[in-house]
């Protein structure tokens, strides 16, 4: 079993900057994709980042160029960094990880941004 704790969410202004962290840990063999998605209030969850094991990223058309994706494989950790937020990117951000052929699901951090 992996559990997944992500931190880093809270309160800021339009413009301004967060970094979240999602830390694994666990009976670990191997960690293979890890990702980022977010849920605002009445909408489907979307996905937000995706990173590999080879270190390849990806990203929703809405946060490239200003979110940024990466991971720290010794410490089984993903990192979000969200700069230039919007009102737009309010919403539970939940980290996702493929582990030896399964998903995992953190318990998500609120970002808000207030305009």
């Amino acid at each position: 079993q992996v559990q997944l704790v992500e931190s880093g969410g809270g309160l800021v202004q339009a413009g301004e900057s967060l970094r979240l962290s999602c830390v694994a840990s666990g009976r670990i063999f191997s960690i293979d994709a890890m990702s980022w998605y977010r849920q605002a209030p009445g909408k489907q969850r979307e996905l937000v980042a995706t990173i590999n094991s080879g270190g390849s990223t990806s990203y929703a058309d809405s946060v490239k160029g200003r979110f940024t994706i990466s991971r720290d494989n010794a410490k089984n950790t993903v990192y979000l960094q969200m700069n230039s937020l919007k009102p737009e990117d309010t919403a539970v951000y939940y980290c996702r990880v493929l582990a030896s052929g399964r998903i995992y699901w953190g318990q998500g951090t609120q970002v808000t941004v207030t305009s």
